[in-house]
């Protein structure tokens, strides 16, 4: 038995909004520019393809966050991050459409002060996982390590009833996904996909990288046998461990997605 120890189509739906008097954002412009990173490294490291996102908590206001606009991740730049409420408003958006499921980030926030960036996706190798009921997501090598001994799977039936498009569309979903993630670092979304969270833009998105890789060595391990997990102790140990070399991966991805190497 598996126990824990520890939006929407990536813009394939929109809304157009704007909260009365939001202003320009105070975020600082090296966080913005870190998130358009974020983006397109996503992207390039196979987490996204038109739809998913990532953002990260405003470094001027903590009961803000930064999200691009609707739109696939690969093309994100600095001049399309859109700044939102904890409610998930728009501040800034200045007429441009904005993620249904922006409820997710909102929500994250609200519930986790520890959390600075929030990935949401539809990677492939981790849907799976989310669906097949026999097959609990853990730990299979030290590089997602931060992954719980059992990742939860949140079920939107329990939250929406059988109608349901399986979108996080409203700050209920929001507050229920939010719910299962606890305090942990993931969660599968049946049908749907996977949301991780970090300490810090490069945590979140190397822990998304991470995830689907770690669903792919998974599933090839589970059809070849009984597989070893990690436990406890090696959960903790490595996640510090690995945790310090984020930077190293970060820097090589960046340039890979500018397409330098």
């Amino acid at each position: 038995m598996c126990t824990s120890a520890h939006g929407d189509f990536g813009g394939f739906f929109s809304v157009v909004a704007d909260k009365p008097g939001g202003g320009s954002s105070q975020a600082s412009a090296n966080l913005i520019e870190e998130l358009a990173i974020a983006n397109r490294i996503l992207f390039r490291e196979g987490v996204v393809d038109g739809f998913g996102h990532v953002s990260v908590r405003s470094d001027a206001d903590p009961s803000r966050y930064l999200l691009a606009r609707n739109m696939a991740p690969a093309l994100v730049t600095p001049d399309d991050i859109v700044e939102f409420d904890l409610d998930s408003q728009p501040l800034n958006a200045n007429g441009r459409g904005v993620y249904l499921e922006r409820f997710i980030h909102g929500e994250i926030y609200r519930r986790r002060p520890d959390v600075i960036a929030v990935v949401h996706s539809h990677s492939q190798a981790v849907v799976p996982f989310g669906i097949v009921k026999t097959a609990k997501f853990r730990a299979v090598c030290h590089m997602s390590s931060f992954l719980p001994i059992c990742t939860p799977v949140f079920e939107i039936r329990d939250s929406e009833g059988e109608e349901n498009d399986l979108l996080i569309t409203s700050n209920k979903l929001g507050v229920a996904l939010a719910e299962k993630l606890g305090d942990g670092s993931c969660v599968l979304m049946r049908g749907h996909g996977s949301t991780v969270v970090g300490s810090s833009v490069r945590e979140a998105v190397f822990r998304a990288v991470y995830t689907e890789v770690n669903a792919k060595l998974q599933a090839e391990a589970m059809r070849m046998g009984e597989v070893t997990y990690l436990g406890e102790g090696e959960l903790k140990k490595a996640t510090k461990t690995i945790g310090s070399q984020i930077n190293r991966a970060w820097d090589f991805w960046r340039m890979r997605a500018e397409g330098k190497i």
